[in-house]
């Protein structure tokens, strides 16, 4: 069975990092049929997708395994933040997980053992890796400060950081960068986001240096870090419920 923490064998589905998914072109009639869609059909959670933040996710069974990724936003309340997680900010873009972002007074309510699949938020913004492309640094400062405080569950369901073309085997639970030598993100690819959208995380890590975070980061969060342990999902066969009512 599949496991999040093993590489796909040896397929056509596999190739390097990037690698496109399979398929022709999409054609004339599909775009149309698409477009026609768009005008008439309601998108309304779509639309409630209002911030995109750029930032970087390691694997929690493997934190070399990382990739930039873009989070498009929305909120459903002030405690509770949903983001669909693309592989780019451009047109075709590759859906590849979701996350979840709760306030420090949820997450203190959480049960200890769903605690271990999240992330602490308060060194990837205060580093400056967390970042809002072409929003200001002075109107993006009081959402940070709230990220600061905050914890992420991030599931990815297609790792095009190992160069799979679909959506291949388990999903991985990804992990937020951390203060530790195998937990930061490698230097070219800050570098290579930082170019892109012309901003220094460097500058932007002093200009936070000041930002409040949380003053308790829970212990029972970052598993990875305090436990020394990464966390993988494997698929297992068990016997189907046949109707059977829940206890």
């Amino acid at each position: 069975m599949a496991s999040s923490d093993e590489r796909p064998g040896l397929s056509p589905m596999v190739g390097g990092e990037g690698a496109a998914p399979p398929g022709k072109e999409t054609t004339a009639v599909s775009a149309a049929l698409d477009a026609g869609a768009a005008m008439i059909q309601s998108m309304k959670p779509i639309g409630e997708f209002r911030q995109h933040a750029c930032t970087f996710a390691l694997c929690a069974h493997d934190p070399a395994q990382q990739i930039e990724v873009h989070h498009f936003v929305s909120r459903l309340t002030e405690d509770v933040l949903q983001s669909a997680v693309y592989d780019s900010d451009l047109p075709s873009a590759r859906l590849i997980g979701v996350e979840y972002i709760v306030s420090e007074r949820v997450f203190e309510g959480l049960e200890e053992e769903e605690k271990k699949l999240w992330h602490s938020h308060a060194y990837e913004v205060k580093a400056g890796l967390w970042v809002c492309p072409r929003v200001p640094e002075a109107l993006a400062k009081p959402e940070l400060r709230q990220m600061a405080k905050s914890y992420g569950k991030f599931w990815c369901t297609w790792q095009v950081h190992r160069g799979d073309r679909l959506p291949m085997g388990a999903p991985a639970l990804m992990v937020s960068p951390q203060a530790v030598p195998h937990l930061t993100v490698k230097p070219d690819r800050v570098k290579k986001r930082d170019d892109a959208y012309r901003i220094a995380s460097d500058e932007l890590k002093q200009a936070r240096v000041e930002m409040e975070e949380a003053k308790w980061i829970d212990p029972s969060s970052d598993h990875w870090v305090h436990r020394g342990k990464g966390l993988a999902l494997d698929v297992v066969e068990v016997d189907m419920n046949r109707g059977a009512p829940f206890p």
